[in-house]
C-alpha cells in the first residue's frame, strides 16, 4: 500500500492526504514519456497513474479540442481515485506541457486536487507571447509547482512569473538553467524538484 502524504488544506487548518499522482503527457508523446516514467519512480512510494488522452489511444496524432482533453483528465482522476479508495481532491495532478495545462484547466473548472505539478507549461505558442494560455489561472486555488527551462520558447521565466502571479494558490517555480521546452537530460532535476515540493507540502 503506497504511503500517503499530508498536505495543507481543508477547513480550519485541517490537513488532507495525497493518495496518488496522475500524470498526463504532452501533445506529441504518450504516457510512456521518459519524464513521466522518471517522476513515477522518483515520487515513490506515492501511487502514480500515467494516462493517455483519447486521441492517442485511438492511434491519432492530432490532439482533440480542450473540452475533450479536460474531460479525459476528470475521468482518469475519478477512476484512479476510486481504485485508491479516495477522492480526486486527494490527488496531485499534472504532467508535461499540454498534459499539465489540461490538468490545470480541469482544476480551474472545479475538479478537486491536492496540488498541480506542471512541467514545461506551454504558456504560449513559440513566437506568440500575445496569446497566453493563462485565462484560467485565477480560478486555481491549490499549490502549484512549475518546472521550466530558462530557454523555453513556450514561455520565458519572466512571462511565466508574471502570468502565475494571478494564481490564487501558492506557486513554486523551479528553473532548469539553459533548458528548452523538451528539458532534455533534465529528468533528475525535474524529479528532485517534484520530490522537494511534495516534501514541503506536509
Amino acid at each position: 500500500m503506497p504511503t500517503p502524504r499530508s498536505v495543507p488544506g481543508g477547513a480550519e487548518g485541517t490537513s488532507s492526504v495525497v493518495a496518488g499522482c496522475l500524470l498526463a503527457p504532452g501533445a506529441g508523446s504518450s504516457r510512456d514519456h521518459r519524464t513521466l516514467v522518471a517522476l513515477e519512480a522518483g515520487v515513490a512510494p506515492i501511487a502514480v497513474r500515467r494516462m493517455d488522452f483519447p486521441y492517442r489511444k485511438a492511434g491519432r496524432r492530432a490532439p482533440d479540442r480542450a473540452p475533450k482533453l479536460v474531460a479525459a483528465v476528470v475521468e482518469e482522476a475519478t477512476a484512479f481515485a476510486a481504485t485508491l479508495g479516495a477522492e480526486p481532491a486527494s490527488l496531485i495532478l499534472g504532467g508535461r506541457s499540454m498534459g499539465g495545462r489540461m490538468c490545470s484547466m480541469a482544476v480551474a473548472e472545479g475538479l478537486g486536487a491536492a496540488g498541480l505539478v506542471l512541467v514545461a507549461y506551454p504558456l504560449h505558442a513559440p513566437g506568440r507571447p500575445d496569446k497566453q494560455r493563462d485565462e484560467h489561472f485565477p480560478a486555481i486555488e491549490v499549490p502549484c509547482l512549475f518546472v521550466s527551462g530558462t530557454r523555453d520558447t513556450f514561455g520565458t521565466p519572466e512571462e511565466l512569473t508574471a502570468a502565475t502571479a494571478s494564481i490564487a494558490g501558492p506557486v513554486t517555480h523551479v528553473w532548469v538553467e539553459g533548458g528548452r521546452h523538451e528539458l532534455k537530460g533534465a529528468d533528475e532535476q525535474v524529479v528532485a524538484a517534484a520530490r522537494d515540493w511534495l516534501g514541503s507540502l506536509g
